[in-house]
């Protein structure tokens, strides 16, 4: 049987790395306790080497799979650690600089920035432990931690490695381009006012980053940015890197806006104002959401799927919680003239970027002028009231009468229509939701509408009901509606 060669000191391969004129790191001897075949050593030298040439023709995914497989076979070498650590460095250097034009025609999978830099601290880690007195170990570590904007660890490895070797080149430029890289971010040491520069803009809309949120791929945007860029992809605006954030769980960086708070204090005032005019809307403004005719006193649920609607969704829900329901008049072709204002009372974000909502309709408006604000409506409005006959006349009497009335006889409407739907249970929750938004018959008006939401309308009937300020004349048309359903008890 043929011995198998084992490698010893005299046969020792010392292979070093070069890429770009510099000597990296050496392989380390195959020798003492662990020693590999000579076969099997041979096949990590070509692994190595293969990941080296991979490395240096910017294949880094191809660099780092030569480089696992060779530490699995050989594990904790030095140089092995030390080239995939450089390698998870420069890949994640290049995902975080993509432009996002380029994965537009030529989608990245993989890892994103963060964990490849996570990864390359990992090696470095380990590589310092194996070699404490080297100071590529240490260049290495930093170069890892700055990636992962852990500034203040960096120097303080960078600063390990000088104690070791204070005449270093090598951690003397580091700590040099470390200084550098601090001052856009943390401002000078000293008490000047930080420089305006780009660094402090978001990349979306190119002003003052207002409210900041660093993304896992680490990316940095306004809140308000970010989010509305995420109603059209769930994916980071410049790396195109899949995003599991939402507006619930994802907070502002709060040293970085502290930061611009502090040094440009008349710039961030101005984008707060701009800010809070398109989430605040005043007592004459109104987002418009464009579906259906809603009468007053209504409830249903509601689902945004599109774009425009999401990010009118997340404004609102920062501001009063309300916008306005309106339909397109088939008679005019043209936004109706007449809306009803809904509250959101449930708002639930979904995965996939939906909301899920539930919707309680308030009062009528008449539509004064609209216009476009990114992608959906907005509209100067007046509210609507009806005019009643003076307190104390027959009129007023004769109506309030009339109101009484007419809630009986929907109180036993309403019974017969939960006994003809009891095996019906789609039309019980109807019934039970339309019961429990019945109004008090002391309020004429909204109890009028509440009456025509017993049967089932059609858009152009509904627009006719909120343009009519003659709460008898809306009363008389509602139960002629329900009149005309008895026989089926058919609801909305």
């Amino acid at each position: 049987m043929m011995l198998r060669r084992m490698c010893s000191l005299s046969d020792l391969l010392r292979l070093r790395l070069r890429f770009r004129g510099k000597a990296l790191i050496v392989l380390q001897a195959n020798e003492g306790e662990g020693s590999l075949p000579w076969d099997t050593f041979n096949h990590v030298l070509d692994l190595v080497q293969n990941g080296n040439q991979a490395f240096r023709d910017n294949r880094f995914e191809e660099a780092i799979n030569c480089y696992s497989r060779a530490n699995n076979i050989k594990p904790c070498d030095p140089l092995i650690l030390g080239n995939r650590s450089a390698a998870y460095m420069r890949i994640s250097n290049f995902l975080k600089h993509r432009p996002a034009s380029a994965s537009e025609y030529k989608p990245l999978n993989g890892l994103d920035p963060t964990t490849h830099a996570e990864l390359a601290l990992k090696d470095a880690e380990k590589l310092i432990g194996l070699q404490n007195n080297a100071v590529k170990s240490y260049i290495l570590k930093a170069d890892a931690l700055i990636l992962l904007e852990k500034y203040e660890m960096a120097r303080d490895v960078i600063l390990s490695g000088l104690q070791i070797d204070p005449f270093s080149n090598s951690l003397q430029a580091s700590l040099q381009n470390l200084e550098k890289t601090q001052v856009p971010l943390m401002g000078k040491r000293s008490h000047e006012k930080a420089e305006r520069t780009d660094d402090f803009d978001c990349t979306l809309c190119l002003k003052l980053l207002y409210e900041p949120i660093t993304t896992p791929c680490g990316h940095t945007f306004c809140r308000s940015c970010l989010f509305q860029s995420m109603d059209h992809s769930n994916k980071c605006p410049l790396c195109r890197t899949v995003l599991f954030i939402s507006p619930r769980t994802c907070s502002i960086s709060v040293t970085l806006n502290s930061i611009i708070q502090k040094n440009f204090a008349e710039e961030y005032a101005v984008r707060k104002t701009e800010q809070e005019n398109l989430m605040s809307f005043g007592v004459d403004l109104m987002p418009l959401f464009v579906m259906d005719v809603v009468l007053p006193c209504q409830k249903f649920p509601l689902h945004i799927f599109e774009p425009r609607y999401r990010l009118m969704v997340r404004r609102i829900m920062e501001g009063n919680h309300r916008m306005g329901m309106v339909v397109i008049d088939s008679t005019t072709g043209s936004l109706a003239d007449f809306a009803c204002e809904v509250e959101i009372t449930e708002c639930e974000p979904l995965p996939d970027g939906r909301f899920y909502l539930e919707i309680e309709s308030r009062r009528r408006f008449h539509i004064v002028r609209s216009w476009d604000q990114d992608g959906y409506r907005v509209a100067e409005i007046e509210w609507i009231q009806d005019i009643y006959p003076p307190e104390g006349s027959r009129e007023r009497a004769e109506l309030q009468d009339l109101i009484n009335r007419t809630a009986q006889y929907t109180e036993s409407w309403i019974s017969r229509a939960k006994e003809a739907s009891q095996y019906d249970p789609r039309k019980l929750e109807k019934l039970h939701n339309i019961e429990m938004m019945k109004p008090s018959p002391q309020d004429p008006e909204h109890f009028s509408f509440w009456l025509a939401t017993l049967s089932n309308r059609r858009p152009q009937e509904r627009l006719e009901l909120l343009r009519i300020k003659d709460t008898r004349e809306r009363l008389k048309r509602g139960l002629i509606f329900l009149k005309g359903e008895e026989q089926g008890c058919r609801v909305q």
